[in-house]
């Protein structure tokens, strides 16, 4: 009998160390999660190169999940990983500055600009190719109207007779963004003269030549027709003739 109550006895404390174990092993293991929890807890974002989503939309992208907002988290998810397969985004690039500090830089599309085609806008890059179909439009790339084509393909060359026009969009859009005057229509007629948009007020360049001079007025003459509509003609506009004319809308 006396064995048996050793035996017990030795059995209940080796059951009791092993519960001490196992709850030291707990806490220290809720220690530590509550560690990286609050250390690794992101505080500050800096989002870079975004134009079509805004800041928040970009977040909500990237910290998704029950640990989306903690760094070491997501260092280990985005480790040499691109984020691929969003609308207008080619890549994005996630890097953790610091513990509570993490920076994504979002490589955009390089979109030209977009047509309308059964309801949808399509847009489309340097080259004509159809990237992205919406259904809403973006602020700060133009409408282009004026072109011919019968079908849209995704991923496809947009099919206009004159491929040329696409090299023709990539030069004013150029100008338009070095003058800082992006356009939200850009208008061809049957000769490929051009005509710009800004709301009621359409900018007339006409042909392609001295492009650089006409746009280089922009900056000067929009403003001083803000809430007029009407017609800016700088058809005829170039450093040697400095023709310009506003006819108001009747």
């Amino acid at each position: 009998m006396l064995i048996n109550e050793k035996n017990g006895k030795k059995d209940s404390s080796i059951k009791k160390i092993r519960v001490i174990i196992v709850l030291c092993v707990i806490n220290v293991l809720l220690l530590i999660s509550y560690f990286l929890l609050t250390h690794f807890a992101i505080k500050n974002v800096i989002v870079d190169g975004n134009k079509h989503y805004s800041a928040k939309e970009i977040q909500s992208m990237i910290m998704t999940g029950y640990l989306g907002d903690n760094s070491l988290y997501l260092s280990l998810k985005y480790k040499n990983k691109e984020i691929v397969g969003i609308p207008f985004i080619e890549t994005m690039d996630v890097v953790v500055q610091s513990n509570d500090t993490i920076k994504i830089t979002v490589y955009e599309k390089a979109l030209a600009g977009y047509v309308e085609y059964l309801g949808r806008y399509m847009y489309f890059d340097n080259e004509g190719v159809i990237v992205e179909a919406a259904k809403v439009t973006t602020k700060g790339i133009p409408q282009v109207t004026g072109l011919d084509f019968d079908h849209v393909v995704l991923y496809e060359k947009l099919p206009v007779e004159n491929q040329e026009v696409f090299q023709y969009i990539l030069t004013i859009t150029k100008l338009l963004n070095k003058y800082d005057v992006i356009c939200d229509k850009i208008q061809f007629d049957a000769n490929y003269n051009v005509m710009l948009g800004y709301g009621g007020i359409k900018v007339d360049v006409g042909a392609l030549e001295n492009l650089d001079e006409k746009i280089m007025q922009l900056p000067k003459i929009l403003p001083s027709l803000a809430g007029e509509k009407g017609v800016l003609d700088l058809q005829n506009y170039s450093s040697d003739k400095k023709t310009t004319s506003f006819e108001r809308e009747k």
